[in-house]
């Protein structure tokens, strides 16, 4: 078996035309925004790793927890032959899956699917190593955009964990699951990892932590600006801000100019205010009856929910009605 050559349905022009289209819309808009995609680059990438190992960021433990206590069930529910995996990294979690469903047997197929060509290329080929029995399949593309490329045929179970769907917005959502539902057959199986809606005094400084590397997380999206666009912003004039937003249940990451700047990036003049903030992500948290009710529009059937032990995080396992 082993890692096969990846599949490519992303390259470096088409990212650098969807940073270029995002930058332009979102530094534009009346209430400026990045998207949360664009922390993640090498650097990113390295910090969020941090992060994940930080004592107030709760939910990368919560749901290994959770992954831990209930994998061999899901590998008997959902009898998978082929498992993919949606925003896949270093797949580090998720081979408590692959464990337990290739102990369980049948498993014959592993497609990790990330925007990285980087990450995919070094996690396939650790993934093969670990796994010689398993043919994987890497694939480079988009999730909101790539998801008809994903392999038919055989009882597929999807995963998307870490809460990811979170960063979505409400209509962007809808039209994710939905595009899941019409990728997928009737009876392949979708696994999801949800961030709980609970007091906001465990949910910011997760956020907000107080060794300053999600700090330096925000922060450096505008490092990737000023390398892939030659923009001039100073990091170091923007403060780190994260908010919980108690209308929406969304935490918010932003970054808030310290002082009036102007910022040179593409052909644009930004300014921004003394306080005013870019908004660089949203985080939703979830209630159990709300995951189920957005899977069930999209024709999801919610099979099992699961929490860690203190209700911080909670693991959806929904069938394609």
């Amino acid at each position: 078996m082993g890692a096969e050559p990846l599949e490519i349905h992303l390259d470096d022009r088409d990212l650098s035309r969807s940073l270029r289209r995002d930058v332009r819309l979102g530094l534009t808009a009346t209430e400026k925004w990045l998207p949360p995609k664009w922390f993640y680059d090498s650097r990113g990438s390295e910090l969020f790793d941090e992060i994940t190992r930080l004592p107030e960021y709760y939910p990368t433990r919560a749901e290994r927890a959770v992954l831990a206590a209930r994998a061999t069930e899901i590998a008997e529910l959902t009898g998978a032959k082929t498992l993919i995996e949606l925003g896949s990294g270093s797949s580090e979690k998720t081979r408590l899956l692959l464990d337990a469903c290739t102990q369980r047997g049948g498993l014959g197929t592993f497609v990790p699917l990330d925007v990285s060509v980087s990450a995919l290329a070094g996690s396939t080929a650790a993934l093969a190593a670990d796994y010689p029995g398993l043919r994987v399949r890497g694939i480079v593309g988009d999730f909101t955009r790539h998801l008809d490329r994903l392999p038919t045929g055989g009882r597929r179970l999807v995963i998307f964990l870490g809460g990811t769907i979170g960063n979505l917005l409400p209509d962007e959502r809808a039209e994710f699951v939905a595009g899941m539902r019409a990728a997928l057959e009737a009876g392949d199986w979708l696994l999801v990892g949800t961030d709980l809606v609970k007091d906001p005094a465990v949910i910011v400084p997760a956020y907000d932590d107080a060794a300053g590397v999600t700090a330096e997380f925000n922060r450096n999206v505008l490092r990737v600006l000023n390398r892939e666009l030659d923009a001039d912003f100073d990091p170091a004039g923007f403060a780190h801000v994260a908010l919980w937003n108690a209308e929406h249940e969304w935490i918010e990451m932003r970054l808030r100019a310290e002082r009036s700047m102007r910022v040179r990036v593409l052909d644009l003049d930004v300014d921004f205010a003394a306080g005013e903030d870019l908004r660089t992500e949203v985080s939703a948290k979830f209630r159990p009856e709300g995951i189920a009710g957005e899977l069930a529009a999209a024709g999801f059937r919610t099979e099992r929910f699961w929490t860690d032990p203190d209700g911080l995080f909670g693991v959806t396992l929904a069938r394609a009605a």
